[in-house]
């Protein structure tokens, strides 16, 4: 019986109109031209950085080349999350320029003293990006139509 009325309560929340126009606000902000370039400059940004290691030729690194296609991938997909339903997964934009300081450290975190110029590089100007675009999805919410 708990069981319903935590569901019951759990779904009239779901349908509650404030969280409804809340979700029809974001996904009216989701549908403009600058968050549509954000996202797709997101997506981009997450699949250059799943594949730099081989592309820029720093795949020796075991560990860096995990942590870029795990977190490449990760970003990659949280902007497609974005770009198809922004008004569920606004709630998750904090965590891509998470994503972009962490790609920016991970030179030094991940590899340690095995970093090159290369890599650094790479991470740093990918991460950059991530960070700015994440903090762009992250205000997308303040655009009006």
């Amino acid at each position: 019986m708990e069981k319903v009325m935590t569901h019951m309560a759990t779904e009239s929340m779901s349908m509650h109109p404030d969280i409804a126009a809340l979700r029809a606000k974001y996904d009216a902000a989701a549908e403009t031209g600058i968050a549509q370039a954000i996202d797709g400059l997101t997506f981009l940004t997450g699949l250059f950085l799943a594949i730099s290691p081989w592309v820029v030729g720093f795949n020796s690194f075991t560990t860096l080349t995990g942590n870029n296609l795990i977190v490449g991938v990760a970003l990659a997909l949280m902007a497609v999350g974005f770009a198809s339903a922004y008004g569920r997964m606004h709630g998750m934009a904090w965590v891509a320029p998470l994503i972009g300081v962490w790609t920016i450290i991970a030179p030094w975190v991940v590899s340690g003293d095995v970093a090159t110029t290369r890599t650094i590089w790479s991470n740093v100007v990918t991460g950059a990006i991530a960070l700015l675009l994440g903090l762009g999805a992250l205000s997308l919410g303040r655009f009006r139509r």
